[in-house]
């Protein structure tokens, strides 16, 4: 499938913003069943962009405007055509050893409800890590109830876990911290999801996880829609949890009160390929 990608981030400030710096994971890799066709990163504001790469192995770069500044908008665009590989992830940059991701982070700490959760899970079938892992998928969304919507302040997955509900990346955490207490390796990932009705608006980027399971590697799984992801997902970037993998994080000086917007279109087939 081909899939193209206009993502814009809009920031306003109440005054000029001083000091500004913005780090964006916001730049797919290829790999094995996704092959990026072309990809570039546009501002409003002239400054300077570096490309580095972090300790994930994500493609990382760092915008600093040239003066302060009293709105900033960051455009995304880009094709990448992909394959489905039943959730097989392979041929990634992998700068970690794999118990790296067995590490707990604040979001992905687990209370004791959501140990019960993940020992019943382990414990009521199969006990083959694959097949655990697909039950873990799916019993995540009968537990905490997705709630499409944008990201907001990230949630603490035992926090999601008595809520009963959350978007993406709280049910994510949710399935990181279950499989990480039963003893797999887990991680974030954030990227984009091609809506399976057809239409090009979305309202956020998407975020599933990938756990590593044995003689066969990691594996990718999205509890928000009980499927490992497909064709219609494009991976940017990884990490322990959200804030590790999210797109875009900054800081500033002054600016006053800032507001943001989000304008995101996912195309795939026939609608990329004609763009």
């Amino acid at each position: 499938m081909r899939i193209r990608v206009v993502h814009e981030t809009i920031y306003t400030y109440e005054q000029p913003a001083r000091g500004l710096v913005q780090v964006l994971r916001m730049t797919p890799r290829d790999h094995d069943g996704q092959y990026v066709r072309s990809w570039r990163i546009d501002t409003t504001v002239d400054g300077r962009l570096t490309a580095r790469e972090d300790g994930f192995g994500n493609l990382v770069h760092w915008f600093t405007p040239d003066e302060p500044a009293e709105a900033l908008t960051i455009r995304v665009t880009g094709t990448v055509d992909t394959e489905d590989t039943q959730g097989v992830v392979r041929g990634t940059v992998e700068r970690l050893p794999d118990p790296f991701y067995l590490r707990d982070t604040d979001l992905c700490a687990a209370n004791p409800d959501l140990h019960i959760f993940a020992e019943r899970i382990a414990t009521e079938g199969d006990g083959a890590p694959l097949a655990l892992l697909h039950r873990l998928m799916h019993a995540v969304p009968e537990a905490v109830a997705f709630e499409p919507g944008p990201a907001a302040n990230a949630v603490p997955a035992g926090k999601a876990f008595e809520a009963g509900r959350g978007i993406c990346q709280d049910l994510t955490h949710v399935f990181i911290a279950a499989a990480r207490h039963i003893g797999i390796p887990a991680r974030y990932v954030a990227g984009y999801r091609a809506r399976d009705d057809g239409e090009a608006a979305v309202e956020a980027p998407h975020g599933w996880a990938e756990a590593l399971v044995p003689n066969l590697g990691w594996v990718a799984f999205d509890p928000c829609f009980g499927m490992s992801p497909s064709d219609s997902y494009i991976r940017v970037a990884t990490g322990l949890d959200y804030l590790g993998a999210a797109p875009i994080r900054g800081s500033r000086t002054g600016g006053g009160t800032e507001t943001l917007d989000v304008k995101l279109r996912v195309e795939q087939g026939r609608a990329a390929i004609q763009s």
